[in-house]
């Protein structure tokens, strides 16, 4: 059924935005009943897009329906889609948004039943940005893409940008490319982002998210955000904050993501705290955030302090190595390790629960090494989540460009660029196999029974610690690394699939093998996550009912002590943790004297670890 763009009712307009999912290894999308992150930039284009219509952007005569779908948590039917714009009459736009790299491959299966009706399709987000940002060409997906008559946004959308493209879909004059990278937007007083509350209900605990802040001061060679939305730190006013809380606290979504990649370096940190704070305490309005930060954050007077006091429960933190050379080799020169005891034990004083992601493949790891670390991390690091990634090239990145430029090999297939599947040769001598042996061992590791109940002791023992959810938490993690094949931060609750929803180019399998195999699955799973809960839930009940619970302490969690940095395998396991100690005697030398006084030879290994 092909439909053209110029419908019988040209006063009347959809706008379908869709944040599409990724393929897992079998080609279904992946779905969940409840999926656990919301998308930021599915809410961000619904608040301009709502503005958009407030303004009558297309005509005051002209009726603008928007329509969203966050395929994580929702199937998103073409054809009911195109026969929906049919019935209804008008012109309409497809916005593909916020798809990153491994989505890409679903935005385009996605667009081309649209494309043969004859909707005009635009795909927006990190791939298209990223490759633009720093590829001297296009890459040979994207010349694809165009080539069906896919048009594409790179940049981001405030400032009135989106009226351009909507009114060019109006009009049928979509451009094949809108391209604002080299213009970021001012965020203050732009729409903030809010999405009904029909999808904050798709998602795990009702979790609404926020961007207050983008852009990132680092030079990490395997970001993307630094050459996407720039180096300089952009935000939102404390009004704009108050607003988004607001609305949606008026709906009863009172829990929040913050979507900034590091709120620390957030120029009004500290103005956007204090209205949390405000809202909390002076109104008892009872909400909460978590936050993504880096690892000095709690260098800045007040940070911790104020972020718990504003709600902060949970904080993401990008810890990355525990080896200074691999630091180095990746350009996360402001990681110092000598700092991670010190930050970490004052989230946990503060009651927040720490979320630490780790890369797995840098040039000095082997797998050796790898398990070295983890078994150094949890004794002597009290982080309550750990969760790995491979080491990704990802289009937009340093690294991505680098290896393109000198036609190493990378995957092909942008949909396994999800962090979670090996794309690319390890760089310092690790085969394939060991590599991706490295990364199922590092989960393995690192959530044993042993050390999930030393977890809980942890948390049991602090006043202000959230034993049970740190335990939910924990089995979020354990439980989709163990039975659901996804990274944890793509998971949700009841995984859903459908049949005739396979990638484009795979066969359709056999109802009487698919269905068999999926309701047998979910049996499956589900008596072996009972069984995992039963053994977790009767290890928290051992750690309340300790006699010693609140005198229990460890390495990692103990006050510390003046002789620490001579006893912990942290700064004696490799060459990088010996040189940063130096550096730090160096610096402490220093602040206490006025002076150095190291030899020339400690001099230079302290430079070498920077």
């Amino acid at each position: 059924m092909a439909i053209p763009n110029t419908g019988s009712d040209p006063a009347r307009f959809h706008f379908v935005m869709i944040k599409p999912t990724h393929y897992d290894d079998d080609g279904y999308p992946i779905q969940w009943l409840r999926s656990a992150i919301p998308s930021n930039t599915l809410a961000c284009l619904n608040a301009l897009a709502e503005d958009a219509r407030r303004r009558d952007v297309l005509g005051a005569g002209v009726e603008i329906r928007l329509h969203t779908y966050d395929e994580t948590n929702r199937r998103v039917r073409p054809d009911q889609i195109i026969k929906m714009i049919c019935r209804e009459g008008g012109r309409a736009l497809i916005g593909l948004v916020g798809v990153q790299s491994n989505q890409f491959p679903r935005a385009v299966d996605l667009a081309k039943p649209f494309l043969a009706a004859g909707l005009p399709v635009c795909i927006g987000g990190f791939h298209v940005s990223g490759c633009i940002a720093m590829l001297p060409e296009l890459p040979a997906d994207i010349k694809a893409a165009q080539a069906m008559g896919i048009s594409f946004f790179a940049g981001e959308a405030e400032e009135r940008r989106l009226d351009e493209v909507l009114r060019d879909a109006f009009n049928g004059q979509l451009k094949s490319l809108y391209n604002y990278m080299d213009a970021l937007p001012n965020l203050v007083g732009e729409p903030p982002p809010f999405l009904p509350r029909k999808h904050v209900q798709r998602t795990v605990g009702n979790l609404s998210s926020i961007d207050l802040g983008r852009g990132c001061p680092y030079q990490c060679s395997f970001c993307t955000i630094i050459n996407v939305q720039g180096r300089k730190s952009r935000i939102r006013s404390a009004d704009d904050l108050e607003k988004i809380v607001r609305e949606n606290y008026a709906e009863g979504i009172k829990r929040f993501f913050i979507t900034d990649d590091n709120f620390a370096r957030n120029s009004a940190w500290e103005t956007l705290f204090d209205r949390m704070i405000e809202m909390r305490q002076g109104e008892g309005m009872n909400i909460g955030f978590t936050i993504q930060v880096d690892t000095l954050c709690h260098k800045i007077p007040g940070f911790i302090e104020k972020a718990t006091r504003a709600g902060v429960r949970r904080a993401f933190i990008g810890l990355e190595n525990i080896n200074p050379d691999n630091l180095i080799a990746a350009k996360k020169r402001q990681n110092k390790i000598t700092e991670y005891r010190e930050m970490l034990q004052m989230w946990r004083n503060h009651g927040a629960i720490t979320y630490a992601g780790y890369i797995l493949g840098f040039p000095a790891d082997s797998k050796a090494s790898i398990l070295r670390d983890i078994e150094i991390i949890k004794r002597e690091l009290p982080i309550d989540i750990l969760e790995f990634f491979f080491l990704t090239p990802l289009p937009g990145s340093e690294d991505h460009k680098i290896l393109s430029s000198k036609g190493i090999w990378m995957d092909p297939d942008m949909n396994k660029y999800d962090l979670n599947h090996r794309v690319s040769h390890h760089s310092g001598g690790m085969s394939d196999r060991e590599w991706e042996e490295a990364y199922r061992a590092a989960w393995e590791a690192f959530y044993t029974p042993e050390h999930i109940y030393t977890i809980l002791r942890r948390t049991c023992a602090n006043k202000i610690g959230r034993p049970g959810t740190t335990l939910s938490t924990i089995l979020w993690f354990y439980l989709t690394i163990l039975y659901e094949g996804v990274h944890p931060l793509e998971s949700g609750a009841f995984r859903l699939k459908y049949r005739r929803d396979r990638r484009h180019g795979l066969p359709l399998e056999n109802p009487l093998l698919f269905y068999p195999r999926y309701w047998g699955g979910i049996v499956v799973k589900a008596f072996n996550y009972a069984r995992v809960y039963l053994r977790c839930k009767a290890m928290l009940k051992k750690a309340l009912e300790a006699p010693d619970r609140w005198s229990y302490s460890d390495l990692a969690i103990a006050p510390p002590k003046a002789d620490e940095f001579d006893a912990l395998d942290l700064y004696h396991a490799t060459t990088g943790g010996e040189a940063a100690l130096k550096r730090k005697y160096r610096d402490d030398n220093i602040r206490a004297t006025g002076h150095a006084h190291d030899d020339e030879a400690s001099i230079q290994s302290a430079q070498a670890a920077e």
